[in-house]
């Protein structure tokens, strides 16, 4: 009885031994490519100007640099508008963005929310922001909801503050105010 379980043993461990190839490749699990990354830096700010004048003050929680730290990925950004004397006058808020440092452009991605001081809101999943013309655009759905009413569509142009819109395609809207209607 010894006999037969020690050649058995001997057996797996033969058996095993010749199983295994030394030049096997490791799983695919074990070739994650290393980070990409210039740098990862962490709780960014970036004024972004036109001509020496602040249009933006745009903050992440983490931001990976590329293309010789030209490029900025962000996630989790806040963006702050200002006016042409510094008042404050817009806010956006998204998951992630991107920050081009040569174009100074941004644009924002995942849940994008601009709020203007006075409460106009523009929901859109995607936009850009070029702060030399003073311009926030995207291609995408958006809904803007203001007091009197709500705009929607798909791709525009408006101002930081959202106070004129362009809406390129499918454009709808409603008003909350009633209108008067014509005396007959």
């Amino acid at each position: 009885m010894r006999v037969v379980v020690a050649l058995s043993v001997a057996l797996a461990l033969v058996g095993g031994a010749a199983c295994q190839d030394q030049g096997a490749t490791p799983p695919v699990a074990a070739r994650v490519p290393p980070d990409t990354a210039d740098q990862t830096l962490f709780g960014v700010r970036v004024v972004m100007s036109d001509r020496g004048v602040q249009r933006s003050l745009l903050q992440s929680d983490t931001a990976f640099t590329y293309d010789d730290n030209t490029r900025f990925e962000l996630r989790t950004v806040r963006s702050t508008f200002y006016t042409e004397t510094g008042v404050k006058n817009a806010t956006l808020t998204s998951r992630q963005g991107t920050y081009n440092v040569r174009s100074g452009n941004m644009e924002a991605r995942g849940n994008v929310i601009v709020i203007s001081d006075d409460g106009r809101r523009l929901e859109t999943p995607q936009l850009r922001y070029d702060p030399g013309r003073n311009e926030i655009s995207g291609d995408s759905a958006f809904v803007l909801t203001r007091p009197e009413d709500v705009v929607s569509g798909i791709g525009f142009v408006t101002d930081p503050d959202l106070t004129r819109i362009r809406c390129m395609r499918g454009c709808s809207g409603r008003t909350t105010k009633s209108v008067a209607q014509p005396e007959r």
